[in-house]
């Protein structure tokens, strides 16, 4: 089938190449020149694990090409997915401009051609945004919804880092329709995926994102909180949470049941904040949702006390994206840390392998150059440097490569976050976020930490 993508950022770009790997001839639609130009040569507009082999072979194979003409792709494709950003305004309602304008680029587009179309709305939106869509294509087009062209829902459920492995193997895959020609046709996009093809209405599929997404939200902060009461009866969280998680009856994921860092990045945040905001719209009292921010600030609050408390300067931060696997920074808990520390007169060096100032691009490079706009002098792309020069290292994301850390760098103060060794025996000081002391050297862990930086009070 003919596809066309209208916007070339983390989903866009993955389910781009992943369309083209099943066999169909896609085309990327961007306003940004640059990740046109990318693709078009035959690599990812990001960094994620196995996205760059997919590009280059549905470059290869001529599967996959990029414009920045929305009428060109419109004419040359069945199908328009709207994979653009919504992000929320200071109180939480989403900004749908980029969504609308994608729509109206579409229907002026569909005046001028005269096949069925099919667009889908695969960003992350509140329910009653597809119904906006319809009426704009309605308008700008001046032919009939479900007539001349159809509008369908379906979210994504893809993480960040692990992206292309689950645009593969979905948990499921949900398409909102009222048109039963679109449905037959993404059964047929979607027939070369293992997962379970679920039609249903379209506001219902609008809601399960954030539905989804806010329970992910409350799951990591629900581990932290155990984490915490743990670690203050010196119980081990992590045994506590694993026996926790072994009752699959009730159809609870173990995933994100791990006491350590707070969330981020552009979903939860995001998500979870308009679903509390349309409840507020609606004077539905929400306490639990209500709570869910608050404790995960509480929970950077409680990393930027356990960092000063050392009474070290010199602090290396391993890792700054919000997860490991890549360089999105947007929202990533550690740069408020990062930013709180600075203030307080830490000496900062920051390692992430994904993180590459230079390459930067968009709300990514907008959201981190208003935290720390002098980043390029905190990162380097030296591990080594920076554990040397650190008396105080924060582990921040699960990478393999840091897992020797300990046995190479003896004598620092660690403070891990995520919980990157289950069990250490380490000759100096080892602490987790939100679990006890499992640091089997007793003799190293009880030695007075030698203090060279006043300890802030709070």
């Amino acid at each position: 089938m003919n596809i066309s993508i209208f916007g070339l950022g983390y989903v866009g770009c993955v389910g781009a190449a992943c369309l083209a790997k099943l066999g169909h001839h896609v085309i990327g639609v961007d306003v940004n020149e640059n990740k046109v130009r990318l693709i078009n040569e035959g690599k990812p507009t990001i960094i994620e694990e196995g996205i760059a082999e997919l590009c280059q072979e549905a470059h290869d194979h001529g599967m996959m090409r990029a414009t920045t003409d929305a009428a060109e792709a419109v004419a040359n494709s069945d199908v328009s997915f709207i994979v653009v950003g919504t992000p929320s305004s200071r109180e939480g309602h989403l900004n749908l401009d980029y969504i609308f304008a994608v729509a109206r680029r579409i229907g002026q587009a569909l005046r001028k051609k005269n096949d069925f179309h099919i667009v889908a709305i695969r960003s992350t939106v509140l329910p009653g945004t597809n119904d906006k869509v319809g009426q704009i294509l309605e308008q700008e087009s001046g032919k009939q919804r479900n007539v001349d062209f159809a509008v369908v829902s379906n979210p994504e459920f893809l993480r960040e880092g692990t992206s292309v492995k689950d645009y593969f193997n979905p948990p499921l895959t949900l398409v909102g329709t009222d048109n039963p020609r679109a449905e037959a046709a993404f059964r047929e996009i979607y027939q070369g995926i293992n997962a379970e093809f679920i039609s249903t209405d379209i506001k219902v599929a609008e809601m399960m994102k954030y539905v989804n997404n806010t329970f992910h939200a409350l799951k990591i902060v629900f581990g932290n909180e155990v984490g915490n009461i743990c670690k203050g009866l010196n119980i081990d969280s992590h045994k506590v949470m694993e026996i926790f998680c072994k009752d699959r009856q009730l159809n609870i994921s173990p995933y994100y049941f791990k006491p350590g860092f707070a969330y981020g990045g552009s979903c939860l945040p995001k998500d979870m904040k308009a679903l509390k905001t349309l409840a507020h719209d609606l004077y539905v009292d929400v306490p639990v949702i209500d709570s869910i921010h608050a404790s995960n600030e509480r929970q950077k609050d409680q990393a930027v006390e356990a960092i000063l408390a050392k009474g070290k300067r010199k602090v290396g931060i391993l890792g700054l994206s919000f997860k490991a696997g890549t360089d999105d920074l947007r929202c990533s808990p550690i740069v408020d840390v990062v930013e709180r520390l600075l203030g307080k007169g830490c000496e900062i060096r920051i390692y992430d392998k994904n993180v590459v100032v230079s390459e930067l691009t968009g709300t990514n490079k907008d959201f981190i150059m208003a935290k720390i706009p002098h980043l390029q002098h905190f990162v380097t792309s030296d591990l080594d440097e920076v554990c040397k020069n650190s008396d105080l290292l924060v582990v921040t994301n699960k990478e393999k490569e840091f897992e020797p850390l300990l046995e190479r760098y003896p004598g620092k103060v660690v403070i891990d976050l995520v919980r990157q060794w289950k069990e250490v025996d380490y000759d100096g000081y080892y602490e987790g976020l939100s679990w006890g002391d499992i640091n089997q050297n007793q003799a190293s862990q009880g030695r007075t930490i030698e203090r060279d930086f006043a300890k802030t009070d709070f």
